[in-house]
Order: structure tokens, then sequence, then C-alpha cells
């Protein structure tokens, strides 16, 4: 595909393949016998945690359950003995969010397992998002019995905490007992208790969850995104170790050109590609190369980590190479923008050209778009 792309631009052109991957590229030496779940457990089965199945769904999704809630509605019917003036159940809950105080004192249980849990700085950020949904005001309108307004306080609850670790990620310190512990203590200031509430959400949202985020589905689905991704994040670090035998490689390749050629990376090709070129272009004579062109590359990122081969942190391609052109898209999340990296360096130009594809397809998407090659051909003008 890349070379009809090249050739329909340049029809005398010659184009060398230089595929890399076989030799150079990373394998699941053992099969991928270090992956948990990659095969099948020895032991007997193990029970499934359904709580952890509905929290995985709750980070995710952290109002599902109010918005079930308020699909379900009541089961009480209207009598049309209501007293006017008089507020509902549901509206007390509100209430009683609204009136949830900060941290009163360094003492306070909830203060010290906010602390503890590195959720504090979350709090509020939690008690606004909940209280300001669409989904907590519509299950708010149907708590209009005892049993409702309890699975609204829960769910109020539940909502909260899991707004605040979402919010916070790997920085939240919290165990599956602190968790619930906070729930305990929000229910309970939201005027109720989370402790045996049964929910008629849990019979919609439980069986969903353990459909998809059973151990047993994790531990599979970790085997097959190790196996799918460990040619792309592991050709990666591999390079990394030992990246002078595919630099190496790329040099052969080049020098054995009868002409200046353009040499083309993708990806992990236009690293190795980076690095080579900084390098040699350190000799003398140093390689002769008529353009580089990356394409959804890593080498500016890397650059600025101070991870690149061919260059040390902060500096400047050196003078003797070659002019740069680098492709990217910004729904391909592993490209990333050369000019920034190298300010005022007029040999390096970046280009944009867009898929309409999300990210993991339009790191591959590239190599369809007319754009690439007339952008290569412009350059070459």
């Amino acid at each position: 595909m890349v070379e009809a792309g090249l050739l329909k631009e340049f029809p005398k052109a010659e184009v060398e393949r230089c595929y890399w991957g076989a030799e150079f590229g990373a394998e699941l030496s053992a099969g991928g016998a270090s992956v948990p779940g990659m095969r099948p457990h020895p032991g007997p089965g193990r029970e499934e945690d359904p709580e952890t199945a509905e929290w995985l769904l709750l980070l995710a999704d952290p109002l599902c359950e109010l918005r079930v809630l308020a699909e379900l509605g009541t089961e009480v019917e209207d009598d049309g003995f209501g007293l006017l003036g008089t507020q509902s159940l549901g509206e007390s809950v509100g209430d009683a969010l609204r009136a949830l105080p900060g941290v009163r004192a360094p003492d306070d249980e909830l203060a010290v397992l906010l602390r503890e849990t590195g959720l504090t700085d979350g709090y509020r950020h939690a008690l606004g998002t909940v209280e300001r949904s669409d989904e907590f005001r519509a299950a708010c309108l149907v708590a209009e019995d005892d049993a409702t307004a309890a699975e609204l306080r829960v769910h109020t609850s539940r909502a909260l905490v899991a707004v605040m670790l979402a919010e916070a990620r790997d920085t939240a310190l919290c165990t599956d007992t602190e968790r619930d512990r906070l729930v305990d203590l929000l229910s309970e200031r939201l005027g109720g208790t989370a402790r045996g509430v049964v929910t008629r959400t849990a019979g919609v949202l439980s069986r969903l969850a353990q459909r998809v985020a059973t151990q047993s589905f994790l531990d599979r689905k970790r085997g097959e995104v190790t196996s799918e991704k460990a040619s792309e994040i592991g050709d990666i670090l591999r390079y990394q170790a030992r990246g002078e035998h595919l630099r190496a490689h790329l040099e052969r390749v080049i020098s054995n050109s009868p002409e200046p050629p353009v040499v083309i990376g993708h990806s992990l090709g236009g690293i190795a590609l980076v690095d080579t070129l900084a390098l040699t272009a350190r000799r003398q004579p140093p390689l002769a190369v008529r353009l580089l062109v990356t394409v959804g590359s890593q080498a500016p990122f890397l650059h600025e980590l101070g991870a690149l081969a061919g260059l040390e942190p902060g500096d400047q391609l050196p003078s003797d190479f070659p002019h740069w052109v680098n492709i990217y898209d910004r729904r391909d999340v592993l490209s990333y923008l050369a000019e920034p990296v190298f300010p005022g360096d007029s040999r390096v130009a970046d280009h944009e050209v867009r898929s309409g594809m999300p990210f993991p397809f339009s790191h591959s998407a590239y190599w369809k778009l007319p754009q690439v090659f007339e952008r290569i051909a412009e350059a070459l003008r």
C-alpha cells in the first residue's frame, strides 16, 4: 500500500522496502507466560467478586446507578392525598446533598478518611458534579417512598465516591474497606445508611457488571491485549535497550542506495531513522539522505524526554541533518509535533493530516490518505 502510493506520485522511483520487524522487533519469547490470565488457571475456579465488577462500572460512569434509579421510577402510586407544600423525600435528599458541609475539623472521620485516601482535593468537585447532574435531579423526582429514598441516598453516596476516585485515578490510595466506609459516612450525612439497603438497580447493573467485568473476563482480555500490543509496545522497549542493531541495519540499507534516498519511517521506524541520521551526521562523510519523512512518530516526544539515542537532551539537530517532514494526525495519540521541539530550524516541517478515524485506527490510516504522498512530493519539489 505504501509502495503503491509512492509510485502513484513518483512513477519512476525505486522503492526499497526495509522491513525490520522479524529480525529486530519484539516477541513474547515465553509465549506470554508472564501475563496473568494468558493461560487457563491451573487451580479450581475462582469466585468472582460482584462488588469489584460493579465499581468498575461506576468508575467508568459514576452516575449510572442514579440514571437507572430514575428510569425504574417508584412503585408507589399517587393516591391523590399528597399535602400541598410538603417536601418530598427526594427533595429532602437533594437538600441534604446541597447542605453537606465541608470538613469541619481535622479529626472529623470523613476528613481523616479523605486525607488518608488522597481524595480530599476532589471532595467539593464531586459534590458539585453530582448535585448539578440531570441524573441526580431525575432520581430525586422519583423518590416518593422510603425504599426509593433509601436507594437514592446509597446511589448518591456511591456516585460521590466514584467521581472522586475517577478524578484521582492512580493518585488515590484507597482500599475497598476505605471506599465502603466513605459510602457509609456520606449516606449517614444524607440522612440514611448504606448498610442493609437492597436496591432495585442492583438487579439491572450487577448482572451487567459481572458479565463484562469478571476476573476471568479481565484475565482473558489482558492476555489478548498483551498479545496484540506486544509488538507495538515491545518493539519500542526492545529498541530502547538494543537499538544499535536496527540503526546499523538502516545505515547499511541507506549506504547501499546508488543516490541519496528519501527515507520514510512510520511510528518506531521514524524514531530509529532520526537516531540513525543524528548519529551519522556527526561523522565525515555523513549519510547522504535527500529527505527524511516521519509518519505518526514519537521521535519528538522522546527527545523531549531525553530518550533519543542520537541526541542529548535539549540538543538541536546536527548541521548535516537532512530536511525533515513530520506528518501527524491529531486523532493519533502516538503522533507528535517536531517543529516546536526544534524551534527556528527551517529544515523541520510538521504537516497535519486527518483520517477521521479514532485511535488506534488513526495510527495506521496514514497510508490510505493521498495527502501524505502529496506532501512528500511537495517537499521534494
